[in-house]
């Protein structure tokens, strides 16, 4: 599985470009400024349904246009699958085989996109969010029905906050619990499972990279000596009052530790860049070996804060996987991960000689 072509209309600086992107590595270089990070975030619109720049998808409309259009065309086991993604000041709509798809989060199953870049230790330096994320990502990938638990979650959650916000009954709040239970401990038991895998797949890695001790606690949200049942009746009187849900999964988190200490508190920025790529590789890492999937890797300027030594790590490790990269570099000469079988030029957002 892979990307194999890629059409990208109005997307910021991009008018209209067209790529045939190699099956195994890819290089776009170019100036700040040029476009090269806007083609990355194209492709990872498509392959998850939202940037990784922006909440808000209107942003990546081109000043004076209606409308961006992202289209691309993933080689999987099965064939070749077009996919696409039109973006409005109003709404997000994806196609999937010629077919409109029942959510842009259906894109995921079909194109496994990852990307490092040089915000990724934001991973370590943000809040629980955006860690979550990265379990969900993962998990989804290697246990496909986590996606309806976690969706039927989310709709049974909503249901709860309404009825709390509107001041309802006890009992109208708790008919909501025996289904937020249900998929709730589904989606809490599969991240258990992810996380103690992901963990083995990276502590080794750390290691190598960092010399640095891993360990990864996954934090159910809500006490652990109590049951998520147990946790939801004990808060029922203040989330009345707060109008909130205030334990379940939407408020786990992933504790990132090394060498016994909390990693944000631990290390440096460069070595926090480190530790999340790190992460991120050990993800691709455990997609490959537990599914026929082929992922697809973009990296946007992996030399960005990065010393010499570090970088060689970080590349002697990505020369291993068996995702297709996709890279973006200031210099168009970069053969640290081999030579790439297509490499293209961006100028002013435009594809250049």
């Amino acid at each position: 599985m892979g990307l194999r072509r890629l059409e990208v209309t109005d997307l910021r600086c991009l008018r209209a470009v067209e790529f045939e992107i190699d099956p195994h590595y890819t290089l776009i270089s170019g100036a700040n400024g040029s476009g090269k990070t806007s083609v990355l975030e194209a492709i990872y619109f498509l392959g998850r349904g939202r940037s990784f720049r922006t909440h808000r998808p209107a942003r990546l409309i081109r000043t004076g246009c209606e409308r961006f259009i992202v289209f691309g065309e993933v080689e999987s086991q099965h064939g070749v699958l077009a996919l696409g993604i039109e973006g409005t000041a109003e709404r997000l709509r994806a196609r999937i085989g010629g077919r409109d798809a029942a959510s842009v989060a259906e894109l995921a199953s079909h194109f496994p996109v990852q990307i490092i870049d040089p915000d990724i230790h934001q991973l370590i330096e943000l809040g629980p969010a955006v860690r979550r994320r990265l379990i969900d990502w993962g998990v989804f990938h290697v246990e496909p029905p986590f996606l309806l638990s976690w969706q039927r979650y989310r709709q049974a959650l909503a249901q709860r906050n309404a009825a709390l916000r509107q001041r309802q009954s006890a009992s109208l709040v708790g008919a909501w619990d025996p289904e937020l239970v249900r998929t709730g401990d589904v989606v809490n038991d599969a991240r258990l499972r992810y996380v103690a895998r992901l963990e083995t797949m990276a502590q080794p890695l750390i290691e190598r990279l960092l010399g640095m001790k891993l360990e990864l606690r996954y934090r159910s949200g809500w006490p652990s000596e109590l049951t998520f049942d147990e946790a939801l009746r004990m808060q029922l009187t203040s989330d009345r009052e707060r109008g909130v849900t205030q334990v379940g999964p939407h408020r786990a988190e992933l504790v990132v530790r090394v060498d016994g200490t909390a990693a944000r508190e631990h290390v440096s920025r460069g070595q926090q860049k480190l530790l999340a790529a790190a992460l991120a590789i050990a993800q691709l890492r455990l997609l490959e070996s537990e599914t026929p999937d082929q992922p697809t890797l973009l990296l946007d300027d992996p030399a960005a804060e990065l010393d010499s030594e570090h970088l060689s790590g970080l590349i002697r490790e990505l020369r291993t996987l068996r995702a297709q990269l996709i890279v973006t570099t200031l210099d168009p000469v970069f053969t640290a991960l081999g030579e790439p079988g297509r490499r293209f030029s961006l100028q002013h957002g435009q594809v250049g000689p």
